[in-house]
């Protein structure tokens, strides 16, 4: 039996679930996610509390098992507290603005960059060289931060780019020179 798939998710208050099959649909204080699970997985409810099954022991059941324990689980946080990445902006001259719902960079380029906000996803700019994305769907939440950062990764050289708040990245030694 998954580990993380027997593990059963207690509802926080002011959180209600509907179960149609295959559709759960989780209201909270922040709003409403609904996913659609797969069928070699079964979803019930008790006494304020969400249990996950498998309706055999397949490979695949299996597999489905622990994830969609975990997606449910990422939905009902997301309704009660939401979720939020924080990326930092690295190298001289480079910047973020907010105007509106966009999100406005100077990364080096010839021109300026702009991302528009999607629906469900906030950006906040306290600093401009710091960008926090926060929303209720952990999975859109983390897709919108991995598509600023592809904008301009760090390079390994002077570390310039934007990057998550607590990522490592890794220097390389430049040119040794010439030794005469």
């Amino acid at each position: 039996m998954s580990r993380v798939g027997k593990a059963p998710i207690t509802l926080p208050s002011g959180v209600n679930v509907a179960i149609d099959g295959n559709k759960v649909t989780v209201k909270g204080p922040k709003g409403q996610l609904d996913r659609e699970f797969h069928e070699r997985v079964s979803i019930s409810q008790e006494d304020g509390v969400l249990t996950v099954g498998r309706v055999d022991d397949e490979r695949e059941s299996r597999a489905l098992h622990g994830l969609s324990r975990a997606l449910l689980a990422n939905m009902v946080i997301g309704v009660t507290d939401g979720y939020q990445k924080e990326l930092a902006i690295v190298g001289v001259g480079y910047r973020a603005a907010l105007k509106g719902s966009t999100l406005n960079f100077q990364l080096g380029f010839s021109h300026p960059v702009s991302v528009n906000a999607p629906a469900g996803i906030t950006f906040e700019v306290p600093e401009p060289t710091r960008i926090i994305i926060s929303g209720i769907d952990k999975e859109a939440v983390g897709q919108v931060a991995s598509e600023i950062r592809a904008i301009r990764p760090p390079e390994p050289y002077k570390g310039k780019g934007i990057r998550y708040k607590d990522e490592q990245v890794r220097r390389k030694a430049g040119k040794a020179g010439v030794a005469r």
